[in-house]
């Protein structure tokens, strides 16, 4: 008998029940021991706060104000009997003329060191308007701070004072790293309260919250309230990964959703504004748009990835290397185009002057252009139009043709209906008249006045033209057409509209 068998067997019922607790209780034990650390979480962050806390601050602003906060002066007729005893109440609140008392509006926020010089990093909109800001550290020491750059695009400020000693600094990590699932922790100054430390996980990443022409966010549910804004988000190795700027919260308070600025977009902004002030970003010159299903299938595209050029500026970069309207943009500079938002981005990142690749799909074929990146700040505002273009040719055409396919009425663009819907001189095309309620055009949100340019990239005059062009995109095959539209104003853009078979005409 196996020795185990035989010790149970020697001892009482009692003693056994008591015996076999005891085994289960070691093997949960042993169990739970055998946890992977990656599952079970930080044990304690206490000696990472402990460390990092000397180089997260407070953030103090002070913004004057005119005038003096006062009850307003009733709206009451000249006949009033209670006019003159309301005249003379507000009157004596100013007594002697004396001029009107300065009032001053204060905000608090949180930011961090990250050069022991005294360089402080915050968001731009903690600093907004003061015509004071005072940096706070949790040793006691408080500095007055200048402004060394801002940049409202990213919401991130770049502050320094000047200690009598080294400040504690902590380190930019590589955000690019970042894992959904990862821990993080938050320092900041919520509320005013100083020093609170937060921890949670990354929620998301790549986040759209329509701050910016940039954004690119870190969702995290680490708890970030008002007075967070500027501060770090840390990960677990004590290395900034995300500046904290923003909740989604319908009290005011946490609600396990904040978003923090990449470090890898930090970065290139912070060393820019250490440098010269501001940030000089890359330009290429063009009006893009999201590549939807329907445009996607109308160009033969595989998928619904890149960015779809709505116009070129004239003499910009891409004009002058030859990226066309239609053109849809799959990579550049080597790194891929997967949706129409990462392209401002991604141009914005790139060093001006710098000759790039540009992978683009052109009439279902892939073609690769050099561009040479210019400076947005110099070429933003230059949307110049052509106001010389032709007018179209007054040849025999029908003034009006109905498009059952797409549901619209179109008309030839004359004088009259110029007139009719303010339509600018430099636009020319194929006028909308009318749009059936419910059709594919009404879908797509099209509307009397706007102009169709192009159908399946080939440019149209006459309501003629579109029909024929649309027949033959839908005996091809393809159940969607490519139209490029103009609204009155000459804002051009792509729409793609399913093309309903049943009403296409016979060839």
């Amino acid at each position: 008998m196996p020795m185990g068998r035989r010790f149970l067997a020697e001892i009482g019922d009692a003693h056994r029940r008591t015996f076999r607790s005891a085994v289960a209780a070691v093997i949960m034990v042993l169990a739970v021991a055998n946890v992977p650390a990656e599952a079970a979480g930080p044990q304690s962050v206490a000696d990472l706060a402990e460390r990092l806390s000397g180089a997260v601050v407070n953030i103090s602003t002070t913004q004057k104000l005119e005038g003096r906060e006062a009850v307003p002066m009733p709206d009451l007729p000249p006949n009033s009997p209670f006019r003159e005893f309301f005249e003379e109440f507000f009157n004596r609140q100013q007594p002697n003329g004396l001029p009107e008392r300065e009032r001053q509006a204060s905000s608090l926020g949180s930011g961090f060191v990250i050069d022991p010089e005294g360089y402080v990093v915050t968001n731009n909109h903690v600093i907004t308007g003061a015509d004071k800001i005072q940096v706070n550290f949790a040793d006691g020491r408080n500095l007055d701070a200048e402004v060394v750059g801002r940049d409202s695009k990213t919401d991130l400020a770049l502050l320094r004072v000047k200690p009598t000693s080294p400040l504690q600094a902590v380190e930019l990590g590589d955000s690019d790293r970042v894992r959904v699932g990862d821990w993080v922790m938050a320092i900041g100054n919520p509320f005013g309260l100083g020093g609170s430390v937060t921890l949670g996980i990354v929620s998301a990443r790549n986040r759209d919250i329509r701050a910016g022409p940039y954004d690119d966010f870190i969702q995290t549910d680490a708890a970030i309230n008002r007075g967070n804004s500027g501060g770090p988000l840390f990960d677990m190795e004590g290395r900034v990964i995300g500046i904290n700027s923003a909740i989604i919260s319908p009290t005011g308070g946490s609600i396990g959703i904040g978003f923090a600025i990449p470090s890898s977009t930090a970065k290139s902004v912070l060393a820019q504004l250490r440098a010269y002030g501001e940030v000089r970003r890359g330009w290429l010159g063009v009006r893009i748009q999201t590549v939807t299903d329907e445009i996607a299938e109308s160009l033969g595209l595989s998928n619904s990835e890149g960015a779809l050029v709505a116009e070129v500026t004239p003499g910009g970069p891409a004009a002058a290397a030859g990226i066309e309207a239609g053109d849809v943009i799959l990579e550049f500079d080597g790194k891929p185009v997967t949706a129409m938002r990462n392209l401002p981005r991604i141009v914005a990142n790139t060093e001006i002057n710098k000759q790039v690749p540009v992978v683009v799909m052109r009439n279902g074929e892939r073609k690769t252009i050099n561009v040479v990146v210019g400076d947005l700040n110099q070429g933003e505002p230059d949307q110049a139009t052509d106001d010389e273009a032709e007018e179209p040719e007054d040849t025999p055409a029908p003034q009006s043709e109905s498009v059952a396919s797409l549901g619209l009425e179109l008309g030839v663009l004359t004088d009259e209906l110029r007139d009719q819907y303010q339509i600018k001189e430099n636009v020319n095309g194929v006028v909308v008249t009318e749009v059936t309620p419910g059709g594919p055009a009404a879908e797509k949100r099209l509307q009397p006045g706007d102009v169709i340019v192009e159908v399946g990239q080939r440019e149209v005059q006459t309501p003629e033209e579109v029909a024929q062009r649309v027949a033959e995109i839908a005996k091809s095959g393809r159940k969607s057409v490519l139209l490029l539209v103009s609204n009155a104003q000459g804002e051009p853009r792509f729409l793609g509209l399913r093309i309903e078979t049943d009403a296409v005409p016979k060839q």
